[in-house]
C-alpha cells in the first residue's frame, strides 16, 4: 500500500489499519510503503507507474485533487492513471482563534476582520495545503482580508497560534482539538457540512452564515489503471467488510472521522466535484507550485 506521506499521519494510520486486516484475509503480508515528498506527487507518481497486477494499492487523499490546479505540470493524470476503488473516510478541519481575540463565533470573526482589514493573520500547514485553501475560501466567501502565514507543517502553525504570534488557524480536527479542550485555543466551528459526532456542540461554518462552506481531508483507495476488473471488485468487497469492523472504525471515529465506503462510480463523481471545488479555492488563494 503506497502512502505519499511520512509515517504517523492519519492516512498512514488508516493504511496500516486496513492493511493489517487485508493481510489476515489474504493470508499474505500487506506492507505500507511510505513515499513522501513533492506535495504527495512522488508517491502518487510511483503508484501510477506501478504494474497493474493488483499488488500495488494507493491511498489517495484530497491533495491529489488540489495538485491538479496547484501544479503547472504533473507527471501523471490522477483521473486516468488510476482505478478509483472507494472513498474510505473523511476527516473535518476546524477553525480556531487565540483566546485573546475578542470573538466567540464566525460572525464575530468576520466583523472583526472587516473592521481590521489585513491585520489578522491566519496560519496553515503550508502554501497550497487544504488548510491554506480553507482560509482562502473563507476570505472569499466572507468578503474579508486576512494575511496568510504558511508554515512547514501543522505543528509549527499550532505552536505559533498557542504563542499568540498569529490569531487565526484553519487546522486538522485531530491535532487541534486537544488545545481547545484545555482552553488554550477557542474553536469557532468545524469545516465539514455536518457537525462532528464527537464534538456535537461545535457548529459548522455553513450554519453560521457561510452557506455551503465545506473543506475536509478525505482518504480513498485506488489501483493503477489497467488492473483487472475482478481484482478491483474483490478489493472493494474486502474493504467494505473491513471498514464495518468496530476495531477499525471506532479509533478513527473517536478522532472525528466519518466513514464513507462509496462505490467506484460514486467515488469517481466525488473526485470530479472535488477537482472543480478546489480549483476555485486554488484560484482564490493565488497559490502555485511546481
Amino acid at each position: 500500500m503506497v502512502v505519499a506521506y511520512p509515517p504517523g499521519g492519519t492516512v498512514d494510520l488508516l493504511a496500516r489499519a486496513v492493511g493489517q486486516q487485508l493481510s489476515r484475509r489474504w493470508k499474505q503480508p500487506v506492507l505500507v510503503d511510505n513515499r513522501p515528498g513533492g506535495g504527495a506527487n512522488i508517491g502518487t507518481e510511483f503508484a501510477a507507474r506501478a504494474p497493474a497486477d493488483g499488488y500495488t494499492i494507493f491511498m489517495s487523499t484530497v491533495a491529489n485533487v488540489i495538485n491538479i490546479s496547484l501544479y503547472r505540470k504533473l507527471n501523471y493524470d490522477f483521473r486516468r492513471d488510476f482505478i478509483h476503488v472507494t472513498h474510505l473516510a473523511t476527516v473535518p478541519g476546524i477553525l480556531v482563534v487565540h483566546p485573546s481575540l475578542p470573538v466567540k463565533d464566525v460572525k464575530g470573526l468576520i466583523a472583526l476582520a472587516k473592521a481590521r482589514p489585513n491585520e489578522l493573520r491566519h496560519g496553515s500547514s503550508g502554501t497550497g495545503s487544504p488548510h491554506h485553501l480553507a482560509g482562502a475560501l473563507f476570505k472569499s466567501m466572507a468578503g474579508v482580508e486576512m494575511v496568510h502565514v504558511p508554515y512547514k507543517g501543522a505543528s509549527p502553525a499550532i505552536n505559533d497560534i498557542l504563542g499568540g504570534h498569529i490569531e487565526v488557524l484553519f487546522g486538522a480536527f485531530v491535532s487541534t482539538v486537544p488545545h481547545v479542550k484545555t482552553s488554550r485555543l477557542r474553536a469557532l466551528g468545524v469545516t465539514s457540512i455536518k457537525r462532528v459526532p464527537v464534538a456535537p456542540d461545535l457548529p459548522t461554518l455553513d450554519e453560521q452564515g457561510l452557506s455551503g462552506f465545506e473543506t475536509a481531508s478525505w482518504f480513498g483507495v485506488a489501483l493503477p489503471a489497467g488492473t483487472p476488473k475482478d481484482i478491483a471488485a474483490k478489493l472493494h468487497r474486502e474493504l467494505m467488510q473491513i471498514i464495518s469492523l468496530p476495531e477499525v472504525r471506532d479509533p478513527f471515529i473517536a478522532q472525528g472521522a466519518e466513514w464513507i465506503g462509496s462505490t467506484p462510480e460514486e467515488f469517481a463523481a466525488f473526485i470530479e466535484a472535488q477537482i472543480a471545488k478546489w480549483a476555485k479555492a486554488v484560484k482564490a488563494s493565488g497559490a502555485t507550485a511546481g
